[in-house]
């Protein structure tokens, strides 16, 4: 089916006092887990409680951009630092630990996503190796690369992408889908039984003003995708289709940092501008609900986690049954 585009007047909103939401996670039992920026993750209970989960460490504070929730109900932290990256383990009660600060003998550079799939494997994404991030918002720079964690440890499986961001393994475990935000499409690759990634294909290419960001599957084989600047959220059928779902934004703003990409110049001015009426600049979405058909959005600018009403279910993710 082809879904109809949501009023933004449709939104409901979840969740008080949050600090950079950038990535939300659903699990069965109605809980959502929200990254902290203060340092670890807000856990949004069923009956509205926010309970605040932060790294009791006195001398390292994590900047958590992308989390993903281990079986055990932990998380482990992409570190989106100035300078610095990596991803840690934080335990339930506060508890951090690394797990992940070098590749290849040197200091993994500032961190964007991490997605424990069904197998228990741990996809890593970074951006750009750029400092700061901000240099590799072009479209003629493709810097950005995918670590796998496995039982054979840890490795750089795609390198010279541009910005990589989320990247999840597809319900089937054979692909992985990945956003290039810069280069303005999300693309795949084929998973080996080794881990080892292949035959990389561009699943959609974006036009003025979507930045691809966050992305998730819905149990009719169709992804959903999150636009920063520009607030939309696209689901691409099967098929290829592109239907806009949602979209919240200031045309004028948004064609200035379209502008302002295209020629070389974009920065953090273009993304740090909520231009939307209600939305904040989103950048991440989950399914949850007990039918999977209410769509949670993470965001960059805001302190609330927007809701609306799916017309089609999303896939469980792997998470889902992890019992909180």
């Amino acid at each position: 089916m082809t879904p109809r585009p949501i009023p933004i007047n449709d939104l409901a909103f979840i969740g008080t006092g949050l600090t950079r939401p950038e990535c939300v996670l659903a699990v069965r039992s109605g809980h959502l887990c929200v990254a902290d920026f203060r340092g670890g993750v807000s856990i949004i209970h069923p009956d509205g409680r926010t309970e605040t989960v932060l790294a009791r460490n006195t001398d390292f504070v994590p900047k958590p951009n992308g989390i993903c929730i281990q079986h055990d109900g932990s998380f482990l932290l992409a570190h989106l630092g100035a300078e610095d990256g990596g991803v840690y383990h934080l335990h339930r009660d506060g508890r951090l630990h690394p797990y992940l600060l070098e590749i290849d003998g040197e200091a993994v550079p500032p961190t964007n996503y991490v997605h424990r799939d069904g197998q228990g494997r741990v996809w890593v994404t970074v951006s750009t190796r750029l400092i700061p991030r901000a240099l590799g918002y072009r479209h003629d720079n493709a810097d950005g690369f995918i670590i796998l964690v496995d039982d054979r440890g840890a490795r750089i499986v795609a390198d010279g992408l541009g910005y990589t961001n989320e990247c999840v393994v597809h319900p089937d475990g054979r692909q992985l889908y990945v956003n290039e935000t810069f280069q303005k499409r999300l693309s795949k690759f084929n998973i080996a039984d080794d881990g080892s990634l292949s035959n990389k294909s561009t699943v959609a290419d974006f036009g003025a003003g979507t930045f691809p960001d966050g992305l998730t599957f819905d149990v009719e084989g169709g992804v959903w995708i999150t636009s920063i600047v520009s607030n939309r959220v696209i689901r691409i059928a099967p098929d290829g289709e592109q239907t806009l779902i949602l979209e919240d934004h200031d045309a004028d703003h948004t064609a200035q940092a379209e502008a302002a990409f295209q020629d070389g110049t974009m920065g953090r001015p273009h993304l740090d501008i909520a231009s939307g009426q209600r939305l904040k600049n989103i950048s991440s979405l989950a399914f949850g609900g007990q039918d999977l058909k209410t769509a949670y959005l993470g965001c960059l600018l805001g302190d609330q986690i927007a809701t609306f009403s799916s017309p089609i279910a999303g896939h469980p993710p792997s998470h889902w049954d992890v019992s909180f």
